[in-house]
Formats: C-alpha cells, structure tokens, sequence
C-alpha cells in the first residue's frame, strides 16, 4: 500500500527502510530510485534486485529502524537498553521519564515494549538533538502495530515537573541521561510512584 514502510534485508541482516510513495529517494548502500516504481508488483517475503544487491521484503521493526535511525547524539545502545528496560521492570502499560532524549535509541526500545497502553515521556534541553530524535520517534510510530502515548519536552529536566504531573499523575520508572544527574534526582524521585524505579546512565 502507499506510504507504508518496507525494510529490504540482505542475507547478513544489513537492512534498508523504504517507504512506498513516489518520487526519487537515496537510500544509503542501495543507490537512488522511486521507491514506489521499485516495489510495484512485489509484496513482503518477495526477493528483490537493487543493483548488485539480493534482499528479502520483509516488515520492518525495531531492529531496522534502529539500524537506519538517523544520530547526532551519541545513542544507548540495544545491549544497554534491554538491561535497562529488564531491570527497571518496564513493559507494556508503564508510564517513564526519559531524561535526556539524543537521537532516541533508548526511547526506541521503550516504545517498543511499551504498547499502546504505555506513556513515555521523553526530555530534550538541546533543539538540535530534539529535532532528531522526534523525526527517529516519529517514524518508528508509523512502523510499530503499537506504539505509547509519547511526549517530547523541550527543556530543562529540572524544571518539567508540573508537566510530567499534568500528564501522567505519577511515574513506574525514570532513566535520566545526564551529565550530572545528582542535580535532578530530588526534581525527579517525588514524581515516582512507591516502589517505582530511578536508574542514572552517566556519559
């Protein structure tokens, strides 16, 4: 269908997003082509030919936009990320401050296990950082079947309080990015529900 997003993977596991719409895009390692004209007549599972590359249409997921997401913040990691989550006990439902945006890698694996039901809210002090990690999130929004209820401020950490309150009541987890954590942990631990957790991933 139009507009839909599409991974083509290699044998290896290197894969490219595309999306089905008109026009002549580059797509890094593939080359510059309509992606709508490409895929014409092909569907997921079809094998596909792009210069001298064979790939495999397949439905993209977090791997594929992880691995095509665009930086400009240095990103936490999957290996991190996932202890993080597992640690921390955050699932489907949970309502998180995320403290220190980037590029969103660590906000991408939060809304992938977050479901529909999750509320994420993210902090950004930078605008440039920000601009990218909404448009990483934005995207992942469109090819996620279920993605949280997703909140970038732009700001300071110490001074989002009210905003997270107003948004959510109170919070099951916190992971702040930060520099100096220690000045915003006493901002941040009054928004915590008993029992809630507060993990700090010190740059």
């Amino acid at each position: 269908m139009s507009g839909e997003w599409v991974a083509l993977r290699e044998d290896d596991g290197r894969a490219y997003l595309l999306r089905r719409s008109p026009g002549e895009v580059k797509v890094k390692g593939l080359g510059r082509f309509d992606a709508e004209e490409l895929l014409d007549g092909y569907s997921i599972g079809d094998r596909i030919t792009v210069g001298q590359k064979s790939l495999t249409i397949v439905d993209p997921s977090l791997p594929e936009a992880r691995r095509n997401m665009a930086r400009r913040a240095q990103v936490i990691g999957a290996k991190d990320s996932g202890f993080l989550i597992s640690w921390m006990g955050i699932g489907v439902g949970s309502r998180v401050l995320e403290g220190g945006h980037g590029s969103a890698g660590l906000a991408m694996h939060l809304a992938n296990v977050m479901g529909s039901s999750g509320t994420l809210i993210s902090v950004e002090s930078r605008p440039e950082h920000a601009e990218v990690g909404r448009a990483n999130m934005e995207r992942l929004s469109e090819i996620l079947p279920e993605f949280p209820e997703w909140h970038l401020i732009d700001g300071d950490l110490v001074e989002v309080g009210a905003s997270v309150s107003d948004i959510c009541g109170e919070l099951d987890a916190s992971i702040i990015d930060v520099a100096e954590p220690w000045l915003v942990i006493p901002i941040v631990e009054p928004l915590l529900r008993t029992g809630g957790r507060m993990a700090c991933y010190c740059p």
